[in-house]
């Protein structure tokens, strides 16, 4: 038991920690000090749900439509677009991260976005649902909760690290220049993941 349990912590944090567009996200928001325990525990807590539905046979079910990523790849891509658009904008700004000079989000505002920057990315469900799902479910019916327990630790473990790690040295990186490093590579994840996700799309209409 212990075995598979930190066979799916390796396996879940090594597919987690990847740079990705919700990394961004989740760095950029501790950074803010906007909230970041609820948008760390949102994103584990989707993880969790989807880990399980894999496991438990989702992945076969997503596998046999494809349809379903289709959708999911253009409003994603879409939704992507528009938020590195955001830290585009922010670029051509003033801002620091002084406690006076932060304008921080409702936490309305800041969950939806966070459950949009998880739920409209296929790579969150090709990742939990589809690859450790189905690595899961290859395991005896006995051994498949410790998987999935692990893989679900790595998720916590990994998000609230980066959340209130990044919550923890904003006031050693209070400094203009930092913001405009921070808002570049977000608006360049957001943008390359958005070209990943649409790429495929684009090139098969083109060619239908």
């Amino acid at each position: 038991m212990l075995l598979t349990y930190l066979t799916g912590f390796g396996l879940g944090g090594g597919l987690i920690i990847a740079i990705g567009a919700q990394n961004a996200f989740v760095l950029g928001q501790g950074l803010r000090r906007n909230h970041p325990v609820m948008v760390a525990f949102v994103c584990a807590l989707c993880d969790a749900v989807l880990i399980a539905a894999g496991v438990a046979g989702l992945g076969t079910l997503i596998a046999a439509y494809p349809l379903l990523t289709t959708i999911a790849a253009w409003g994603g891509g879409a939704f992507l677009i528009w938020y590195g658009f955001g830290a585009l904008r922010r670029l051509f700004e003033t801002e620091t991260l002084s406690e006076e000079a932060i304008s921080k989000t409702g936490w309305k505002v800041v969950l939806g976005t966070t459950l949009a920057v998880t739920l409209l990315n296929p790579h969150v469900y090709l990742d939990t649902v589809v690859m450790l799902g189905g690595i899961g479910g290859q395991y005896p019916a006995d051994e498949r909760l410790g998987f999935a327990l692990g893989a679900m630790s790595a998720s916590f473990v990994w998000f609230f690290a980066i959340a209130l790690g990044a919550a923890w040295l904003a006031p050693y990186v209070a400094r203009p220049i930092t913001w405009k490093i921070i808002d570049g590579l977000t608006c360049g994840v957001m943008w390359l993941v958005a070209y990943s996700l649409l790429a495929p799309e684009i090139r098969a209409l083109m060619a239908s």
